[in-house]
């Protein structure tokens, strides 16, 4: 990432310029003519003949002030954070709500449509856990840690152990949904975050007590040397607070929207660093536990580690751009906004190609005619079994894949066990179910009794 270049105070260029600021800030507006929330160190490299670039700077920094946003959290050097919410803001915030509505809505979808959309896209949980990790070095191929994390294989590297602690992660943010922000809790989610992980830096669950820790850039470069130690804990609580704060525009409170608050509480946490390991991780799943939290049940399924791992640089260049700009969060809100969209759209595809196959599943469950017939999860394990021949099917995988107890999952499976589509065999204490190459002849030979 190329070092950012930090622009001129504010009111230097004031007292510089003088009323050839307030001239210019008619022209030069908080966004420029293609919407975008420029950088000083953006902006800078744009031609502007006989116009000193200061001067334009300071007047777009001056339409930026009149509509911004001061927020109670503060730098460590006491400098509160701001918010400017562009057009494209709303516009990606409108976007969310239109997802939600069309999947049911937070409030009113019914437990069953969830659970359907669960069979849907339940690998995509996996999909956060695994990006996740990639995004801070794990080297684990895909398809190696898809399978670790569905057949609960013990981890056989730090990789394979951040992946699982991710997925582990993901699960507890779910969880805890309904639980405030507390110290206690981002250090519960970060224990969970770095378990079991040899390196001896890690210190799952415990706060940093030392200063010796920065965000590194290019070479030898220090891009962000976090708050100090002492400062951490009540900086965490001012974050809970900030967290926990109802802030919905009613009684003379502010109001932010759960999207752009869930956001800021991603920043926050990588900005006060307060770990040895873990940071980012833990980051992301208070994004995810805040959305949760306000109802927005979709985002269990979005994965933003995907999108984040294909441009890592783009990721810690906005955190810079804040910083940078005298705490203007709108840097960072964009980029993860953008981020988000895109992540939104590949959901809504690969939700709309499930709906689909689910719609092709039911009608060829009901041109079966079986007796007693199937449900949507037995539905769905059925076909997965016809397609893979072969293939070992275990009762753990499926509470894992299905969400339910492993009395469930086995009942499900003696079920097709008895249609001839599994063979049951014992290993040990324990019993495999087999996906039978006869399994299409024998269904079909069962349906034209």
């Amino acid at each position: 990432m190329a070092k950012v270049q930090k622009p001129t105070d504010f009111n230097v260029l004031l007292e510089q310029y003088g009323m050839q600021v307030f001239e210019l800030a008619r022209t030069f507006k908080a966004v420029d003519d293609k919407g975008r929330y420029l950088h000083w160190d953006e902006f800078r490299r744009y031609p502007s003949h006989g116009i000193s670039k200061e001067a334009a700077w300071a007047a777009i920094k001056l339409s930026r002030a009149c509509g911004s946003q001061t927020l109670e959290l503060r730098s460590e050097c006491a400098s509160p954070f701001s918010l400017y919410l562009t057009e494209f803001c709303a516009a990606a915030i409108h976007g969310v709500e239109q997802m939600t509505s069309r999947l049911g809505g937070a409030a009113a979808s019914s437990p069953q449509y969830r659970d359907n959309a669960k069979y849907l896209v339940d690998s995509l949980m996996m999909e956060e856990a695994i990006s996740s990790a990639q995004l801070e070095g794990a080297s684990t191929t895909r398809k190696i840690a898809k399978d670790m994390l569905a057949k609960e294989r013990t981890p056989q590297n730090d990789d394979e152990r951040m992946i699982l602690n991710n997925y582990q992660l993901m699960k507890h943010a779910k969880y805890a949904k309904a639980d405030n922000l507390s110290v206690a809790l981002i250090c519960e989610f970060q224990a969970i975050a770095t378990a079991g992980v040899e390196e001896a830096s890690a210190q799952p669950g415990h706060i940093r007590d030392g200063d010796d820790i920065f965000v590194g850039g290019p070479g030898n470069d220090v891009v962000h040397q976090p708050p100090k130690a002492s400062l951490l804990v009540p900086r965490l609580e001012a974050l809970c607070r900030f967290a926990n704060e109802h802030h919905d525009g009613q009684d003379g409170r502010a109001f932010i929207h759960p999207l752009v608050k869930a956001i800021i509480l991603h920043f926050m946490l990588g900005y006060e660093h307060p770990f040895r390991d873990g940071n980012g991780r833990t980051a992301r799943c208070l994004f995810y536990w805040f959305m949760l939290r306000c109802g927005y049940w979709p985002f269990e399924y979005i994965s933003i580690s995907t999108l984040l791992k294909q441009a890592p640089m783009q990721y810690g260049r906005s955190y810079v751009q804040t910083e940078t700009d005298g705490f203007d969060l709108t840097y960072f809100v964009i980029y993860q906004l953008r981020v988000i969209e895109r992540a939104i759209k590949d959901f809504m595809q690969h939700f709309e190609n499930m709906r689909l196959e689910a719609f092709e599943l039911t009608a060829w469950v009901q041109r079966l005619e079986l007796k007693g017939g199937l449900n949507y999860r037995q539905s769905h394990l059925l076909k997965k079994v016809l397609q893979h021949p072969g293939r070992i099917f275990t009762p753990k995988e499926l509470t894992h894949d299905y969400d339910v107890s492993e009395n469930t999952a086995r009942t499900d499976l003696e079920r097709l066990v008895g249609m001839k589509v599994l063979m049951k065999v014992q290993e040990g204490k324990s019993f495999l179910y087999i996906a039978r190459d006869d399994g299409r002849d024998n269904l079909k030979k069962a349906t034209l009794r």
